[in-house]
């Protein structure tokens, strides 16, 4: 039989919290525990806390998933729409490099903050990276 380390015992005590709740007001780029707080303090910055519920944010990083997710969804929502305007319309080649480079960089550049704001509820709800013993208003 292994023994549990203590920090391990601590979480199991603690109340969950509900995950799609959390990720829904990351994406409204809003505080993960009380929903009236922004999260960000400049286009991708974290606040280091909350100005509502003083909800400790700072170090809260998302690291590469952000730039992963967004760049999945980029790819989901430009390349079928490139295809539809090829077999519609049928524009020259340099059209579609700048019609769709445009429109690739102004989607990644909305996705990016909401995903990560996304991603930040999350590792809030599952007490990832520092938000274990944050307390639970919900």
């Amino acid at each position: 039989m292994t023994a549990i380390p203590p920090d391990e015992i601590e979480k199991t005590d603690l109340p969950k919290r509900k995950i799609w709740p959390a990720i829904w007001r990351g994406i409204k780029m809003r505080c993960p525990e009380c929903a009236e707080g922004p999260i960000y303090r400049k286009y991708l910055k974290i606040r280091d806390n909350c100005p509502e519920c003083g909800l400790h944010l700072a170090g809260h990083e998302a690291d590469d998933a952000p730039p992963y997710f967004t760049i999945f969804i980029v790819g989901h929502v430009i390349v079928p729409a490139a295809l539809i305007v090829e077999r519609l319309y049928m524009p020259p080649l340099w059209v579609h490099a700048l019609l769709f480079s445009i429109l690739s960089i102004a989607t990644a550049l909305i996705t990016l903050p909401l995903v990560k704001g996304g991603i930040v509820g999350l590792q809030w709800a599952l007490r990832l990276h520092g938000f274990e013993k944050a307390p639970n208003n919900e």
